[in-house]
């Protein structure tokens, strides 16, 4: 294959002082037959453990990788956008920290770009994870396909690929919320998909469990579209009408029957109405709450130290 002229490798490091070296070992063998230009940037997002110590002993012996240690943790597509607006190459592949994306499968990724493309997700031919798992995880990517708007895709991975220049589409993004695959969608729409490898996780176990994956949807849904509100506004016309029925069957009851239905229905669409009123307020404060979240004006990410930033941001 060509060679890239460039490739910046975004890697947020969350607890794995046990997996970083035997990930930058593969990449170390992998990228220098991609490209002749390449870094890696290890992004240390809170860690609890030792991983910065250990990002810091890499970056000593190896230049071409970059260490940023955040101020606290501020979450994985947070820790991303860091990486790409710190990237210094025309390509950025992104890359989880805990070896279940194999460097060698990075190739795959970099072809579709040759063709055209922008983004690339890395799909797994097989998930690793439990069945509920599998089936939310895939139930919240479709979520987050759908809000894109790319017609292309119907699957989303955190093993991507995609050009550096798209980084310019959000470059006055701040947010403390914030889904690194919808900032993509507002600089292309030429997406794409390639099944990959992708190997059983050797240490620990995942940070993504089943309340974290629906906090995300919610997110992904109140925070970048607006398709809940107009869920509410189709669920107020059909109630409407259901309310409207009711009326003309109660009436119908009074002039044929010469009597009301009773308490027992009376109860029971007071319960239906108010419920749906309820769900609509919901909605409505899940979206109250995102724009004072934004309104707050916190940043996005906040970087404490770098090592090996050529630019020597905060060193």
């Amino acid at each position: 294959m060509t060679l890239e002229p460039g490739i910046s490798v975004v890697v947020p490091v969350y607890n794995s002082e046990t997996t970083l070296r035997d990930l930058i070992a593969e990449l170390e063998t992998e990228l220098p037959d991609l490209t002749g230009k390449y870094e890696v940037i290890l992004i240390n997002d809170g860690s609890h453990d030792n991983s910065w110590n250990v990002i810091h002993e890499i970056c000593a012996e190896k230049p071409w990788v970059r260490g940023v240690n955040m101020m606290r943790n501020y979450g994985q597509h947070n820790a991303l956008v860091c990486g790409m607006r710190l990237a210094s190459f025309d390509t950025i592949v992104t890359m989880d920290d805990d070896l279940q994306h194999p460097p060698k499968e990075i190739k795959k990724l970099l072809l579709p770009l040759a063709d055209g493309y922008d983004v690339v997700y890395g799909i797994p031919t097989k998930l690793p994870h439990s069945w509920w798992r599998n089936a939310f995880s895939r139930l919240t990517k479709r979520i987050l396909a759908m809000v894109m708007g790319i017609p292309t895709i119907r699957d989303i991975g955190a093993f991507r690929a995609f050009r550096t220049d798209i980084r310019r589409a959000s470059d006055q993004f701040q947010s403390p919320t914030v889904i690194l695959d919808v900032l993509l969608s507002w600089g292309t729409t030429r997406f794409t998909t390639v099944p990959v490898e992708e190997a059983p996780r050797k240490e620990g176990k995942s940070n993504y469990n089943f309340s974290r994956l629906a906090a995300q949807a919610l997110l992904i849904l109140t925070g970048f579209s607006t398709v809940p509100l107009r869920m509410t506004n189709y669920i107020g016309f059909i109630f409407t009408i259901f309310g409207i029925v009711i009326l003309v069957y109660v009436l119908s009851q009074y002039f044929i029957a010469g009597s009301i239905p009773g308490f027992p229905f009376l109860a029971s669409m007071i319960a239906i109405f108010s419920g749906t009123q309820l769900f609509a307020l919901g909605i409505f404060g899940e979206y109250l709450a995102r724009i004072f979240d934004r309104s707050m004006e916190r940043p996005t990410y906040a970087i404490s130290k770098t090592i090996n930033n050529p630019k020597d941001l905060n060193s």
